[in-house]
């Protein structure tokens, strides 16, 4: 599902920046739970009186890809165009914030010219906090519990729950059925550094919803505390 609804933040005029005016730098966009594209556009003109070309666009990332006006990359003085940006949501929840770079033609490689910004806002359906457990070897290994919560106004169940290491257990506990639950942790194995993957299976109809993950560890202990122990 591709979904493009932007709040702009308030800027009380254009921008001028580098040659071109742009109507924003900075877009907000709020996308419902089950988006899995997200589409910005960045309007601009040339307002300068000589030629500007973009020579570069770096978005630092593969999940987000930019296009600018069909390829055209070369702008005369009056001339417009627009820099669309098309963000893979997978998995992400929360507020992701992206960074592209413009370089335009004079920019040296390490000083683009430009940088636009998303900010998108993706609702958390499944919050897991906290999303990792950890413990020290040496210190008072007891369970700890990360609590699972359903957005309200939501129902969905957490039905299984799988660790990639048998040197942890897990036990799921219903606090109130499709809206909370908690999930207790404890390592078996005490005396050596460990991680595991937990993998928490529901029945939401989102499919990228559907497994959720935590994280738990033991580790030994940092040199600062190793030091105050003594």
């Amino acid at each position: 599902m591709k979904f493009a609804l932007a709040i702009f933040l308030a800027f009380p005029s254009l921008v001028l920046a580098a040659g071109l005016e742009f109507k924003e730098l900075i877009q907000e966009v709020n996308v419902p739970m089950d988006a899995t594209n997200v589409t910005t556009e960045y309007s601009f003109t040339n307002t300068g009186n000589r030629p500007i070309a973009i020579t570069k666009s770096d978005s630092g990332c593969t999940c987000l890809k930019v296009e600018i006006s069909g390829g055209k990359l070369k702008y005369a003085p009056g001339e417009s165009g627009v820099i669309r940006t098309h963000f893979d949501v997978g998995n992400q929840t929360g507020k992701v914030d992206k960074s592209i770079a413009i370089w335009l033609d004079q920019d040296p490689p390490d000083k683009p010219s430009l940088h636009l910004q998303a900010k998108i806002h993706i609702p958390v359906l499944i919050a897991l906090e906290p999303k990792t457990l950890s413990w020290e070897i040496g210190g008072k290994i007891e369970p700890k519990t990360i609590q699972i919560t359903v957005a309200e106004g939501n129902s969905v169940r957490a039905t299984a729950v799988k660790c990639s290491n048998p040197a942890f257990s897990c036990e799921l506990k219903t606090v109130v059925e499709g809206k909370k639950y908690e999930l207790l942790v404890t390592p078996v194995v005490k005396e050596t550094p460990g991680i595991a993957i937990i993998r928490i299976e529901t029945d939401s109809k989102i499919e990228k919803q559907k497994i959720q993950q935590a994280f738990a560890v033991v580790r030994k202990p940092t040199a600062a505390q190793s030091v105050t122990a003594k």
